[in-house]
């Protein structure tokens, strides 16, 4: 994994710090729009400013101004000079799916320009622990695809399609990206997972 520069690792957390070297390695960076998809974002830094709340302090602005989720994505778009804009997708269990739907979305609207979608999440604090999904037992995890131009076209072998449907009754859920990737990197024509409320089908198109 590429390296970060100074200016990034002083102003991230630890799993901020694989989101976006997980994106540096990837093609087309200072070109593509970026998408970024995360159930709780940089989560460690909105304890804090609860924390600091909770004792009658004043929060940091720098922990403050960073806590969204787009702030990984405005750090990394002044690191490579990139003014393509950024889309932040958050929806519990089904981030990383409605985030790769953002993506081919953005790449069907204009074709000729890349889509660069990271998703990123950490586990909970423990003062957190109640609110913890089984499928948290496979964090921190951190990736990052590029969704390029062309892979669109008929045949393309690495065209995927990728459809969702609801699941009736929420659930655990399991660890989409994970799933996404396992069926991405194997041979199977396709595959489903489940996440918090919707079943996610991939397929090879």
């Amino acid at each position: 994994m590429p390296i970060l520069p100074m200016m990034l690792r002083r102003r991230v957390s630890p799993i901020g710090q694989k989101a976006l070297g997980a994106a540096q390695a990837c093609a087309d960076i200072e070109q593509a729009r970026y998408i970024i998809a995360s159930r709780h974002g940089e989560f460690d830094r909105t304890v804090k400013i609860l924390t600091a709340l909770a004792e009658k302090e004043q929060p940091s602005p720098a922990e403050f101004s960073m806590s969204v989720h787009h702030g990984l994505a405005g750090l990394l778009s002044i690191h490579t000079g990139n003014r393509q804009g950024h889309t932040a997708v958050a929806a519990s269990l089904d981030s990383f799916g409605y985030g790769l739907i953002e993506a081919a979305a953005c790449l069907v609207e204009v074709p000729d320009r890349p889509v660069l979608l990271i998703y990123f999440d950490a586990p909970l604090p423990e003062s957190y622990a109640d609110f913890r999904p089984s499928a948290e037992a496979d964090l921190p995890l951190a990736m990052a695809l590029t969704l390029c131009p062309g892979a669109l076209s008929a045949g393309d072998a690495a065209a995927i399609s990728v459809s969702c449907a609801p699941a009736g009754e929420a659930g655990e859920g399991e660890n989409l990206p994970l799933g996404f990737l396992r069926f991405l990197l194997g041979k199977s024509r396709e595959d489903s997972a489940l996440g918090g409320r919707m079943v996610w089908r991939w397929c090879r198109a």
